[in-house]
C-alpha cells in the first residue's frame, strides 16, 4: 500500500481537514458556511475552493438559502463523503502500519 492508494480529492490537506470536521457531525447534520470558515481559520475564497472540489466529487452538500434577507450557505457531507473518508482514514490507517497488499 502507498499513498497513492490515497483518495486525491480528500488527501489535500485542506480538504482532509474539512472533511474530517464534516465528518464528526452526526448523518445529516449540517454547518453554517461562517461557523465551518471559523473552525477551520480559512479564508472564505480558499474553504470556497475547497468545497468546490468536494462538491464536484460528491463528497459535499452546499444549501443555499435565505434567513430573512440574509443570505445563508449550509455545508453537510454525502452519504458518498462519508463512505470516501472512511476508505480514507482505513486506507491511512493501514499505511501507517506498514500494512502491504
Amino acid at each position: 500500500m502507498t499513498d497513492a492508494d490515497l483518495d486525491p480529492v480528500i488527501h489535500s490537506a485542506s480538504r482532509l481537514r474539512v472533511v474530517a470536521t464534516l465528518a464528526a457531525l452526526d448523518r445529516g447534520d449540517r454547518i453554517a458556511f461562517p461557523r465551518l470558515q471559523g473552525l477551520l481559520d480559512m479564508t472564505a475564497g480558499n474553504l470556497s475552493t475547497h468545497l468546490r472540489r468536494l462538491e464536484d466529487a460528491g463528497y459535499v452538500q452546499q444549501t443555499k438559502t435565505h434567513q430573512g434577507r440574509t443570505p445563508a450557505t449550509y455545508v453537510e457531507l454525502t452519504g458518498e463523503g462519508r463512505a470516501a473518508f472512511d476508505r480514507y482514514t482505513r486506507t491511512l490507517t493501514e499505511l501507517l502500519k506498514g500494512a502491504q497488499p
